[in-house]
This record gives structure tokens, sequence and C-alpha cells, in this order.
């Protein structure tokens, strides 16, 4: 529900004393002033709904994950909760932690379809060219592993975990 709230403040002026007035006014009708019990303002430190499901559940907490559960009054630390951080060995690496802002922008342009054909295919068809190894139609006459599979196979191979990685 969005509402925009304003709150304006103005003094009238009368013969020796000042009026305060305040409006309180909100963008839907809705949440208008006919109908301002609906409307839901509170406090900072949350809703009351909120704030009774944080006394219902005494362990919820937004901060660290707990490590177990409380069973009849004890915690029970349980092994597979306990994260598990996976370091890698890094003696004898030379590069720092650190990057430097000075480093230059690097431009690349967006990787198309050609772009993927001169990677993979440009040089193998410009050899057998060159080789004379091409028929009428431009088939070779040894393909390789690649130019053998079919459009499916290609398909599922490219759609493999890991299939891009070099």
């Amino acid at each position: 529900m969005a509402a925009t709230m304003c709150v304006s403040h103005s003094s009238k002026i009368s013969s020796n004393f000042v009026v305060v007035s305040r409006m309180f006014s909100t963008t839907e009708l809705v949440c208008g002033k006919r109908n301002f019990r609906k409307f839901q303002a509170f406090n900072k430190r949350g809703s009351l709904a909120y704030r009774s499901t944080l006394k219902e559940f005494p362990d919820y907490d937004l901060g660290v994950r707990p490590t177990g559960r409380r069973i009849d009054g004890k915690f029970l630390t349980i092994p597979e909760m306990v994260p598990e951080l996976i370091v890698p060995d890094l003696t004898g690496f030379e590069l720092k932690p650190y990057v430097s802002y000075r480093v230059p922008d690097v431009v690349q342009s967006e990787f198309t379809a050609r772009g993927l054909f001169n990677a993979c295919y440009a040089d193998k068809v410009a050899e057998d060219f060159k080789n004379n190894k091409l028929d009428d139609e431009g088939n070779p006459f040894e393909p390789s592993d690649a130019e053998k599979m079919t459009r499916d196979e290609a398909k599922l191979k490219a759609r493999q975990t890991g299939s891009d990685l070099f």
C-alpha cells in the first residue's frame, strides 16, 4: 500500500494569540480522512504483529545463523549446521589482494555467433581450404569430432555442467 504523507504547519494570527493547525493527508482514498483507522502507521520498532512474533519465537534472530537447536532447555549442536569454509592454500601465491583504481578499463565487444565461429572453427576451415580438403559443397573430407556432432548433440554438450570452462 503506497501512501504519500504530507504534513503542513500553518499558523493563523488572530487578535493576541497564535493558533497552530496541522493537516495530515494521504494520496489514497482508502487511507484518507474518512477511513483513517485502517491506515497502518506503526513506530520505528515495528508493527504489533512483528513484535508479537518476536515474543512468540525468542530464538528468531536476524543476525548469525544458529549451529544447532534448543531441546528441553539445552542447546544441542548439530555438526551439519556448522558452516564449513573451504579456503585454498595460498603458499607461494604472488598476487596481492588489492586492485588499484588506476587499472585501465577493459572494453570488450559482445561475443556473437560469428565470434564463436572464429574462435572454434575458423582456423580449421581456413586450413582445410588451403590444403584443398573440402568437397564441392564445402564439407571437409576429414571432419573433426566437433564437426561430426549433430545439432542436438551440440546443444546437449553446450548445456552440460562445466561446458563454459576452458
